[in-house]
Formats: structure tokens, C-alpha cells, sequence
């Protein structure tokens, strides 16, 4: 099983907002600063986040990212799912190589019902299930939670001050 870079850079930049920004938007160029993310690339995952119902954005000198729901509701699975597709597409065995039914004789998809590979592939089904489980049981605030364990120092938002 692989997680590809944006859906892992995905899930680290809704755990910023998270544990950073305490309700208020925060702006991409300070997530891609903090979690050595290059900008470009995050603004494409946080139009995927966008038309997933993730997160939404405001535009201003306050404007930036926000959650659009508490970080207790957001599920890794969903981040997952926004960015990657199925999770269960992760953990699927390919089907075996075209060279090798047709020098069996038999259709590619089909399988004789004493195959081993019947077997091993209810396995791999079972066990795209139980990582679909895990990443779904997971949220954010359970990350934000795991951060504050691991002694993570959260960033100051400073508020923009004006001098007239």
C-alpha cells in the first residue's frame, strides 16, 4: 500500500490548519512554510480539499484556509478518499497478467473455484476493509491530540497590526 505525496502533503496541511490556526484562516503560503510543502502544489490540493467539502477559503488580508467542519468530524479516511480515490484501491491485488491466462486457456477474470488465488484475494479484501476502518476511525483532532503529545510547538497567530 502507497499513499501518494499529495494525499500525504494533504493530510498534513489540514492537520496545520488545525493545529495552528484555532478557527481563524491561515494562509496557504504559511502552511506550505511550515510543513515543507512547495505553494503551487498545495493550492492544487486545496482545490481537491474544496470540491471534497474539506475546507473553504476567504479571500482578504484575513482571509486563508479554514476547516469547514470541527477537526473531530474529519475523518483521514475522507482526506484520503478526497485526494486518492477508494481507499480499498490501495490495498487491491491486480489482476494476474494477460500473458499468463491466456497460456492457461481460461478468460482473464475467471478463476477455477480450487485456486489458491480465491483465497488470497478474500484476504487482500478483508484487509482493504480493515485499513478503510483505520484511516476512517482517525481524525484530525486525534492528530492535533498526537502533536500535543509529541510536544509540537504551536505557531502564534499574530494579528496584522495598522498604524495610522
Amino acid at each position: 500500500m502507497r499513499l501518494s505525496t499529495k494525499t500525504r502533503y494533504g493530510v498534513q496541511a489540514l492537520f496545520d490548519i488545525a493545529f495552528h490556526s484555532v478557527g481563524r484562516p491561515t494562509q496557504a503560503k504559511d502552511i506550505a512554510r511550515r510543513q515543507e510543502i512547495p505553494l503551487r502544489y498545495l493550492e492544487q490540493i486545496f482545490q481537491d480539499l474544496r470540491r471534497a467539502g474539506l475546507v473553504d477559503s476567504r479571500r482578504g488580508p484575513r482571509g486563508g484556509y479554514h476547516l469547514r467542519l470541527a477537526p473531530a468530524e474529519i475523518r483521514l479516511g475522507d482526506i484520503v478518499r478526497s485526494l486518492q480515490g477508494p481507499i480499498e484501491d490501495l490495498v487491491r491485488v491486480e489482476d494476474g497478467d494477460p500473458a499468463s491466462a491466456a497460456a492457461s486457456g481460461r478468460p482473464r477474470g475467471r478463476r477455477a473455484p480450487h485456486s489458491g488465488r480465491v483465497v488470497a484475494e478474500s484476504v487482500f479484501t478483508e484487509l482493504a476493509g480493515q485499513v478503510a476502518a483505520w484511516f476512517d476511525a482517525v481524525s484530525l483532532a486525534d492528530l492535533v491530540t498526537r502533536g500535543q503529545a509529541l510536544g509540537l510547538a504551536r505557531e502564534e497567530q499574530k494579528r496584522p497590526m495598522y498604524f495610522i
